[in-house]
């Protein structure tokens, strides 16, 4: 059992066998997560007592994480999306704590990847403006050493989604 498992209850996922109705199930969640459980019972086939506890054994499991709204950027006044590639002066743990703590302390940072290749991390950072994106990019720079950060503004947004295939459970 893993350490997150034991502190949280859950059962570890390798240990849990999903079917297409689960797989249903979940992709009506990641559409819609207010679904109301009598259209999604509906939907796949079962009984709404059934169809809850396949949605709090997927829960328990870990496979859904949390429920979530989604905001629309442009009317939160943050149109504008950056990606930033940063490259570390340095490959330490203390550098890389350094850098996660920077980037938490930062709400305009949406996303971040450690990466491999020629780009050590990437991050996706939303804003209103040009300035706001320079203020975000000098609080970088002036708390930690960077060998290159190359920014990177999205014209457009050709998909968005928060939904994973899952085909592969």
């Amino acid at each position: 059992m893993t350490e997150k498992a034991r502190k949280t209850g859950s059962k570890p996922i390798d240990k849990i066998t999903f079917d297409e109705i689960d797989r249903s199930i979940l992709d009506i969640l990641q559409q819609d997560s207010d679904t109301v459980i009598s259209a999604i019972s509906e939907a796949v086939g079962l009984s709404v007592t059934p169809c809850w506890r396949r949605i709090k054994r997927m829960e328990e499991a870990g496979l859904i994480k949390k429920r979530v709204v989604l905001v629309d950027q442009a009317r939160a006044n943050v149109p504008m999306t950056v990606f930033i590639g940063v490259t570390a002066s340095r490959h330490e743990l203390n550098w890389l704590q350094r850098f996660c703590d920077l980037i938490d302390e930062i709400p305009e940072v949406v996303e971040a990847y450690r990466l491999t290749g020629t780009v050590d991390y990437i991050l996706k950072v939303v804003v209103s403006d040009m300035s706001a994106y320079d203020q975000v990019y000098k609080r970088m720079i002036g708390r930690l050493e960077f060998s290159q950060v190359n920014s990177m503004i999205s014209m457009e947004e050709l998909k968005f989604t928060t939904a994973v295939p899952t085909k592969y459970l």
